[in-house]
């Protein structure tokens, strides 16, 4: 598959320099078709029993095409609408309580910090957003100590795109480690296999359709089905008392629709083999070019797909005057930063497009 055959394949690219696949990937029209498809299955009967069959074999299918995107077992995979799901039933199963102690850090989404928060632990805080990248792993080392239950954080960072070195951070830690996969998964190559818990997003960079993803559980007999769903069982009692699933499908929380089944499916069939090498290439070109033309760029070489600069103004405002240019990124809020996004389909043209969208 050549670069121009990779791009063709998303519609929006051939009016907008789409850069916001760190909230939500271009759907590429072999996948819109996908879901089309198999949404006139909808038109019945959906209650048949031939129907449900299938299905729960289409969510198995989809197990094993989330886990072969992160180098794990499908037994090991919880399916989920977003990374955030994943977030809330690891740290609800763990009965985290007032004295326990959660590590995080300062440049985390809402989607993981809500769950920490809510689970009445100690919170501790690394400072990491407006370090080098260097420095990030000492300082969430330095808020690990005795009563450390969980240390939860992202792969990438969604407002730097910085790449949290995860795998020394596992050497050197005896907790369990949460790891909030929304920047990584699709973005960058990922072996979720060492680590304790691991959430997939299926819209951001895997370009599926929203919502979908998938968790990660290393080890699902240790963790507590805090939040049963019919899925978490395999028989049950009239009193509710049950008899788990199999592996890591007892934390299984929604019924996602097969059309989105379908849809994560052709959009990761979709992606080239390329796609790796590619995004890395176009989002360092992508800063080198930002930094050139004088811009405050927080982004440090050799990290990710996200691009993040200062911005001296309005951020929302700039980032609508940008689409209307025909440019899509987005501010972050809480922050002077606006954040590029560059996928294997981006190209120089939307660069330039972006570059001159910011000019004065």
């Amino acid at each position: 598959m050549t670069f121009e055959d990779a791009r063709s394949a998303f519609p929006v690219l051939a009016r907008y320099a789409y850069m916001n696949a760190g909230s939500v990937g271009p759907m590429a029209r072999q996948t819109y078709d996908a879901v089309a498809d198999a949404e006139r299955e909808e038109l019945g009967p959906r209650g048949s029993h031939p129907a449900f069959e299938r299905t729960i074999e289409q969510r198995d299918g989809l197990r094993e095409v989330v886990a072969g995107q992160i180098g794990v077992d499908a037994e090991n995979i919880s399916l989920a609408t977003s990374t955030s799901e994943g977030c809330r039933v690891v740290v609800a199963g763990l009965g985290l309580g007032p004295e326990d102690e959660v590590v995080t850090t300062d440049a985390e989404h809402f989607g993981l910090l809500g769950p920490v928060h809510a689970s009445g632990a100690q919170v501790r805080v690394a400072k990491v957003r407006d370090r080098p990248a260097a420095e990030a792993l000492a300082g969430i080392l330095a808020e690990v100590g005795p009563r450390t239950r969980l240390v939860a954080l992202s792969h990438v960072l969604w407002i730097t795109g910085h790449v949290v070195p995860i795998e020394a951070l596992k050497e050197a830690v005896s907790a369990p480690l949460l790891v909030d996969g929304a920047q990584s998964v699709g973005a960058i190559p990922v072996n979720a296999k060492p680590f304790d818990f691991y959430t997939v997003s299926g819209q951001k960079w895997l370009c599926g359709p929203s919502p979908t993803g998938g968790l990660y559980v290393r080890d699902p007999e240790r963790l507590r089905v805090a939040a049963p769903s019919y899925f978490s069982q395999r028989s049950y009692e009239r009193g509710g008392a049950f008899v788990p699933s199999d592996g890591a499908r007892r934390f299984d929380q929604s019924w996602i629709p097969a059309a989105y089944i379908a849809g994560l499916e052709a959009a990761i069939a979709a992606a080239p083999d390329w796609r790796f090498e590619r995004s890395r290439e176009i989002s360092e070109r992508c800063r080198e070019r930002l930094v050139d033309a004088g811009y405050d760029v927080v982004t440090e070489p050799g990290h990710a797909n996200l691009v993040s600069w200062r911005w001296e103004g309005d951020t929302k405002e700039v980032v609508k005057e940008l689409y209307e240019e025909g440019v899509v990124v987005r501010d972050l809020p809480g922050t002077d930063l606006i954040r590029a996004s560059c996928g294997y389909w981006t190209s120089d043209g939307d660069i330039d497009r972006l570059l001159a969208g910011l000019r004065p």
